[in-house]
């Protein structure tokens, strides 16, 4: 009877114990998206997206425009031109637009690679930050509100991102 009393009396220690434990998590969120988009560095990379992304369609341009030259000349000359040289300019066409495509891809993919090196540094520093804060005022859970994220209650009180932004030098 002794032991079975002694048992019940640590297991509600413990369960006390837990709940008095979890009853100290703090929980707080900030809007990733509204951090990431008031860092200077991130507005830095949006500038070199621009530019690079600017390059990429001048290219693009380029390849459209001849596309469209040597069309227009072959339409214009087409009905002058014997068998032989209908079908060596319309190779030449159809190994045109493949090229066109190809560097269409090539450069979403090129794109999407510069965007990923230019943002990962400033979202490991956005979040080592977001981390630190979290730590330095005792939170156990940090949440992003950024829209479509999966929160359905935050209070005012617990918002972090002005706390963020301060150990970011931003405000």
């Amino acid at each position: 009877m002794k032991k079975t009393i002694l048992t019940l009396a640590l297991s509600v220690s413990m369960i006390f114990g837990a709940l008095q434990l979890k009853a100290q998590n703090k929980f707080a969120y900030v809007d990733f998206h509204e951090l990431m988009t008031s860092m200077p560095e991130y507005k830095k990379a949006q500038s070199e997206m621009e530019v690079y992304s600017k390059t990429l369609q001048e290219e693009g341009k380029k390849l459209s425009t001849e596309f469209e030259t040597k069309l227009a000349a072959y339409q214009k000359e087409g009905a002058k031109l014997n068998e032989i040289q209908k079908e060596l300019r319309e190779k030449d066409l159809r190994d045109l637009q493949t090229r066109y495509q190809e560097f269409q891809e090539m450069a979403q993919s090129k794109q999407s690679e510069k965007e990923q090196s230019l943002l990962k540094p400033i979202v490991e520093k956005a979040k080592a930050t977001i981390s630190t804060v979290a730590k330095e005022g005792g939170y156990s859970y940090v949440f992003d509100s950024s829209p479509g994220s999966p929160i359905l209650y935050k209070p005012d009180g617990d918002n972090i991102i002005g706390l963020v932004k301060k150990k970011l030098g931003i405000m």
